[in-house]
């Protein structure tokens, strides 16, 4: 699978999109754990998994695949904004600017469109969803984009009953 720290351009994971998705998780790129293991955020200090194991059953005990069926079945998708970028470790401020490529979002949630809600795992996907995909989104893509606090490790400014209140909060309204 080569070396993950070092400069060389990084290739995110394609959509995990099921059956009319209504929201979709968006992060900014994989970090090295998940680019190694080829798992949406598979760093064991991730909270992501944590807080969907608490929601809908779908945390780091339960086997990967079961853990996305399960998040499908509830019409929640999981993608990244950046679908290329060089990025030296994992890191979301080492990602250099000028070398993002973003996800096609205008042809996802024309495919997709009961897509109503974007939620934003953490500040830097939103930032570069905003700068480098909401630009090419068309005029009749309405959705609703809401950015949540990171479930990095590197995001430790919150706590995890913080956090989970605020996920829980969010998907149960984009949810209904």
């Amino acid at each position: 699978m080569g070396d993950y720290t070092d400069k060389a351009s990084h290739v995110g994971f394609p959509a995990l999109i099921g059956d009319a998705p209504k929201v979709m998780i968006l992060g900014s790129m994989p970090g090295q754990a998940s680019l190694k293991q080829f798992q949406y955020y598979a760093h064991p200090r991730n909270a992501f998994w944590p807080i969907m194991g608490e929601l809908y059953d779908a945390g780091f005990d339960v086997e990967y695949t079961l853990r996305i069926e399960r998040l499908l079945a509830r019409h929640i998708a999981v993608w990244d904004v950046v679908q290329q970028c060089v990025r030296p470790g994992s890191l979301d401020s080492a990602i250099q600017r000028s070398t993002v490529v973003t996800n096609d979002f205008s042809a996802c949630l024309k495919a997709h469109p009961s897509i109503s809600t974007l939620l934003f795992n953490g500040g830097a996907a939103f930032t570069l969803f905003k700068r480098h995909a909401l630009p090419t989104l068309l005029p009749d893509h309405n959705v609703t984009c809401v950015q949540l606090p990171s479930t990095s490790p590197a995001h430790a400014r919150i706590s995890f009953q913080e956090k989970l209140m605020l996920w829980r909060s969010e998907l149960v309204r984009a949810l209904s």
